[in-house]
């Protein structure tokens, strides 16, 4: 367990310790219970040491929140690099291969995972020039189907990873 996790899960216990002592004053006067009765100064010190712990955790986990929301945006950061970087990829990719424009667009809807009729309804036009045009993109691109062109993809999605995390290093 990280020193993180250890604090936070200690913080939990004591004001879980605080909230009992406080609801428990509370039920035993309803109950008109008399416990063994102590001192004043004593009672103080439980009293104030239950509120420091209540304090302390709401304070701790404002910390928690912040550092989570702060990895959160690193994360969101390096995903949208990658994402662009693969966008890059993707678009040099097309380039050499030499795709018209609508085989580009055909290629990305093909690549997202849309059937020949999406693309085709999306594109408005018939199911055989998108195929016509799959053809040609597989052709192009050196590979007999959609799984070897989702492969070559997958492959330098992999490859950009791999240098965004180097280069975030």
């Amino acid at each position: 367990m990280t020193k993180g996790k250890l604090l936070l899960a200690a913080v939990f216990i004591v004001q879980l310790v605080c909230s009992v002592f406080f609801v428990s004053e509370i039920v035993l006067t309803i109950f008109n219970v008399r416990a063994r009765p102590i001192s004043w100064q004593t009672r103080e010190l439980m009293e104030i040491g239950a509120t420091i712990g209540l304090i302390i955790g709401p304070i701790i986990g404002a910390i928690f929140l912040r550092n989570s929301m702060r990895r959160t945006a690193i994360v969101e950061q390096k995903l949208k690099a990658a994402s662009g970087a693969f966008m890059d990829v993707m678009a040099e990719r097309f380039d050499d291969w030499g795709l018209t424009p609508a085989e580009r667009d055909v290629a990305l809807f093909a690549i997202k995972g849309m059937s020949i009729q999406e693309i085709a309804d999306l594109r408005q036009t018939s199911e055989g020039t998108v195929k016509a045009q799959t053809n040609a993109i597989y052709r192009k691109a050196g590979v007999s189907g959609r799984p070897q062109l989702l492969s070559l993809f997958i492959e330098d999605l992999l490859d950009v990873d791999d240098r965004v995390r180097i280069a975030a290093e």
